[in-house]
């Protein structure tokens, strides 16, 4: 079983998503088993203070150290500790793969204008951003980091091909997807996917997906060497 912690100044946040759809099947099964806990619980002021002004000077306020360290040590979360921030290394499919693969995953929500470096430093913690853009907080960026994980576990998803055939599971975009009705408002599902001829739908995807990799994310297609 997977263990995924969140650290967040908003629990309640994470409550409608974890417990719904494949997250929280997931969970149902005893795939995964979530822990959200509130980092103001971890201040020692009547104040619950879990902000300072930047040394420096600057604007903007910035999450204090003492919360994240001792939320950390309370939950006894070994690595991989994961600081959501925009400037992290890119969260990618690769990533997702791996924390697949270990028994444990805590997550810290940042907010305001950032976080105290040491949270990183001291904790170990992997910075990552899931995209060129910042947000208000890490929690949307840590439940697209929980969703991209968990569907990955062997049995969240009703079968493995499933997941095979998405996007970047072999490096590439996947292919455009079709149902019924086979005409609609003048659009049309492609003949080859209508013939039942297996060998030539499968060629076809593959050539879509080569074909939509190269003109929309050239960094993919460079990196996929054809």
């Amino acid at each position: 079983m997977l263990t995924v912690n969140i650290v967040t100044l908003f629990p309640e946040w994470f409550a409608a998503p974890l417990g719904g759809s494949i997250l929280g099947r997931a969970q149902a099964a005893g795939l995964v088993r979530y822990r959200v806990v509130q980092l103001r619980d971890y201040t020692h002021d009547r104040h619950h203070t879990v902000d300072d002004a930047p040394y420096g000077g600057g604007a903007g306020m910035v999450l204090k150290p003492e919360p994240f360290f001792e939320a950390v040590e309370d939950l006894g979360a070994p690595p991989p500790i994961v600081l959501l921030s925009a400037r992290g290394r890119p969260f990618t499919h690769d990533t997702a793969v791996r924390y697949t693969v270990g028994t444990t995953l805590t997550l810290l929500c940042g907010h305001y204008k950032d976080v105290d470096q040491r949270v990183a430093d001291g904790l170990h913690a992997e910075e990552l951003s899931i995209g060129d853009f910042v947000l208000t907080g890490g929690e949307p960026a840590a439940l697209c980091v929980v969703d991209a994980v968990v569907r990955l576990l062997p049995g969240a998803l009703g079968d493995h091909e499933s997941a095979s055939s998405d996007s970047h599971y072999e490096g590439l975009l996947a292919p455009p997807s079709y149902t019924r009705p086979p005409s609609y408002r003048g659009l049309d599902v492609p003949d080859v996917l209508l013939g039942g001829d297996h060998e030539r739908i499968a060629a076809w995807r593959a050539a879509e997906a080569r074909r939509l990799t190269r003109e929309r994310r050239p960094d993919l297609w460079s990196e996929h060497g054809e």
